[in-house]
């Protein structure tokens, strides 16, 4: 089993494929770090020999941001919209969406089960 960045990868999938399981690292990202470490994208993980995981462990090491260190960065930048008080830090404040969403219907992602308000009983007499 191959193990990069601190996960294990799938060892059914083809490399490609697997390499997605990384946070930070999509498709086209993945392809990019086969090209790279000159290894085919359509080798199965379990084939993977151990210089060829070396190899795409060290690009992504040099090349990218993945795992903790981009999670910390996202939420550093997040906190810092929060911190300077603009449009879209108000909005990761109350909870609703950043980026123009419609919030009258729909939202309830981010906007949480619906309450409904003024529909209590009445107090009897």
């Amino acid at each position: 089993m191959a193990r990069i960045a601190g996960i294990d990868l799938p060892r059914n999938k083809k490399l490609q494929y697997a390499l997605r399981y990384i946070y930070g690292i999509g498709f086209h990202t993945a392809g990019e770090v086969c090209q790279k470490a000159g290894v085919n994208p359509e080798i199965r993980v379990e084939d993977l020999t151990d210089e060829q995981a070396r190899d795409i462990r060290e690009v992504i090491t040099r090349d990218y941001k993945v795992e903790g260190a981009l999670r910390t960065e996202i939420t550093m930048n997040i906190k810092r919209l929060m911190d300077i008080g603009c449009y879209r830090g108000l909005r990761h404040r109350r909870g609703l969406p950043v980026r123009g969403q419609r919030t009258r219907t729909n939202a309830r992602t981010r906007k949480g089960r619906k309450r409904t308000v003024g529909l209590g009983k009445k107090a009897a007499k």
